[in-house]
């Protein structure tokens, strides 16, 4: 809903309000109805607004309580704060807003900082005490609002964005080489803390941080569900928890429709966005707008959908917007598109959530979203053949790593290679905690947790905030997620994947879009680059820029140059597009 910045002192000086309106104006498209800054000697914090909920002035921000001492910035959407103010008021508290930014603030005197427990919702948030001086930190579960940090022994830097904090011109750009490890293995995936920078960091998701007055901190995370069935669970039937997950999902869905401005549905024509449609309209949600966009077949690729966002568009008479993006215009916008990344992100659809959010923040400011079905219910093709695996690493690497360690000693240059094979090392330290037993649990959680976070949450985030469009993702409202990670991993791999869920839908749409193959948001033209997108590629590579950086072997760029439609990955990306993308972004950054 917003974008916040700040920036705390440790050695004696004060923050700067000119730092802190650099760093707000590269937020700006986040949020464009509003902007504010509370400078309180070595501690300030900025903030964009976008008006969700309570539209007034009152609920401008940076919001300060000057009796209770406290001064939040906060990005997200509480979707439960009537009922949490209702309980603070009974505990004494006077409010002077409406919205959901003041019941942070009172929640987290009332509770301290397990007050996040008690939050639904999507929330990145710094709160100082005037007081002690101390800051606390917070993000949602999973990550959903993003949170980016810079620290030293003299300050630290928060921003929505990573852009942003760059914007200080106080930071260390050189490239860390174990997310770059990360990044050419983990499908682009840099798990927190770590970014492609060695300046820059992120506060991992379900994690509150207190911050000392001289820069010490402890973290606390507080959410962390188990994998695998609670006592009781082996008496419960496949209709069982159909129905279950079906009273979760309308739960969440109704939760994500709090707002005062009209909320409308990103409708790709797929299962879990036709149910979301599905849901609203049974509910008796009138007037819903939704949206779909397609683009050019090229490769035998088809470039669209339209025929099952038609289908459901139809079936419950929503105000339906279809938008195509000619190729040229694809080309046209991909600066913009990775500009508003806050870190390199690999996947082709991007653009497409990019151009597709354009359009619907021209209609409405709040859509809901699928994203975050696949993860939750067992939706990818690499989770069958985890069932009975002996390795269990191996079998999750060789389905979703993009290269090994080993190739990739042959496509980077050799001053950017790690001693280790650090990203397998990663997925194995998270495969051995506790809370997940079988191979298909370990595999759910990991993409949960991590995969989830740093690709399809922060490409939404990313493309949506980038015309000033909060998007909410009912899929992973967290009751519902506990529930799923309790579903036998049988009943989440029938049906080639998500059996529960597409149980659930046969409740509730059309059969039509549930039968179907899946699907994803094609853009052939960056997978199978060829024509002006291979000269735009060839051209970035080969610039001073990415020859003075040496980041990648020239032998292996040549390579891929040759024939680009040869070197797929195994989740089928182009590796030239995964190498072109990093050096695209680190040269819009002026890295």
């Amino acid at each position: 809903m917003c974008g916040i910045c700040g920036e705390i002192r440790f050695d004696g000086q004060k923050a700067s309000a000119e730092r802190l309106q650099r760093m707000g104006d590269c937020l700006a498209r986040r949020g464009p109805d509003g902007s504010g800054q509370v400078m309180r000697g070595r501690v300030g914090l900025g903030h964009r607004r976008l008006k969700i909920i309570d539209l007034s002035d009152k609920a401008e921000q940076p919001m300060v309580d000057p009796e209770l001492g406290l001064t939040i910035a906060f990005n997200g959407c509480i979707y439960n704060y009537p009922e949490l103010r209702k309980e603070l008021e009974g505990k004494g508290y006077r409010f002077f807003s409406h919205g959901d930014t003041e019941v942070i603030l009172k929640a987290y005197h009332a509770w301290g900082r397990d007050c996040v427990k008690r939050f639904h919702g999507m929330f990145a948030f710094a709160i100082h005490e005037r007081d002690s001086g101390r800051v606390l930190l917070a993000r949602d579960r999973f990550g959903i609002k993003p949170l980016y940090l810079s620290q030293n022994a003299e300050r630290l830097y928060i921003a929505s964005s990573l852009p942003a904090i760059l914007k200080t011109g106080d930071v260390d750009t050189t490239i860390d080489r174990e997310a770059l490890h990360h990044y050419m293995t983990f499908h682009a995936v840099v798990p927190p803390p770590l970014t492609i920078l060695k300046g820059v960091r992120k506060l991992p998701p379900a994690t509150t941080r207190l911050i000392e007055a001289d820069g010490s901190f402890h973290d606390d995370v507080f959410w962390a569900p188990e994998f695998g069935p609670r006592p009781g669970d082996d008496k419960l039937s496949a209709d069982d928890w159909r129905d279950r997950v079906l009273e979760a999902l309308k739960t969440a869905v109704a939760r994500r429709m709090v707002a005062d401005v009209p909320v409308g549905v990103l409708l790709s024509g797929g299962v879990d966005s036709s149910l979301i449609v599905g849901l609203l309209a049974e509910a008796g949600q009138k007037d819903l707008n939704t949206f779909s966009i397609g683009f050019e077949d090229a490769n035998g690729e088809v470039g669209n959908e339209f025929e099952f966002s038609d289908l459901i568009a139809n079936h419950y008479g929503t105000e339906h917007h279809k938008i195509f993006v000619p190729g040229s215009e694809l080309m046209e916008h991909l600066p913009g598109t990775i500009a508003a990344m806050s870190e390199p992100m690999v996947s082709y659809d991007n653009v497409g959530f990019y151009l597709l959010s354009r359009e619907v923040s021209k209609h409405i400011k709040v859509v809901q979203s699928g994203q975050g079905a696949d993860e939750i219910f067992g939706g990818y093709h690499w989770y069958p053949p985890m069932v009975g695996a002996n390795d269990s690493l191996a079998a999750y690497s060789h389905a979703f790593f993009d290269r090994s360690h080993e190739r990739l000693q042959s496509h980077i240059a050799p001053e950017w290679h790690t001693e280790t094979d650090v990203s397998r090392e990663f997925v194995e330290r998270h495969f051995a905690m506790p809370g997940a037993e079988n191979p298909v649990d370990k595999a759910l959680r990991i993409d949960a947790h991590v995969m989830l976070v740093d690709d399809p949450v922060k490409r939404v985030d990313n493309m949506t905030m980038a015309w000033g469009l909060e998007a909410r993702v009912p899929f992973l409202d967290h009751e519902l997620v506990e529930l799923a990670a309790r579903v036998p991993a049988s009943e989440k791999l029938k049906q080639d994947g998500k059996g529960v869920l597409k149980e659930v839908a046969r409740q509730v749409v059309p059969s039509a879009v549930i039968d179907r193959k899946k699907g994803y948001f094609p853009v052939p033209q960056l997978k199978y680059i060829s024509g002006p997108y291979l000269d735009m590629v060839r051209d970035t590579l080969t610039s001073e820029n990415a020859r003075s950086r040496g980041l990648f072997r020239g032998d292996y760029l040549e390579t891929l140059f040759a024939d680009p439609a040869a070197h797929i990955t195994p989740l089928r990306g182009s590796e030239l597009w995964q190498v072109a993308l990093l050096e695209l972004w680190l040269q819009q950054q002026g890295i």
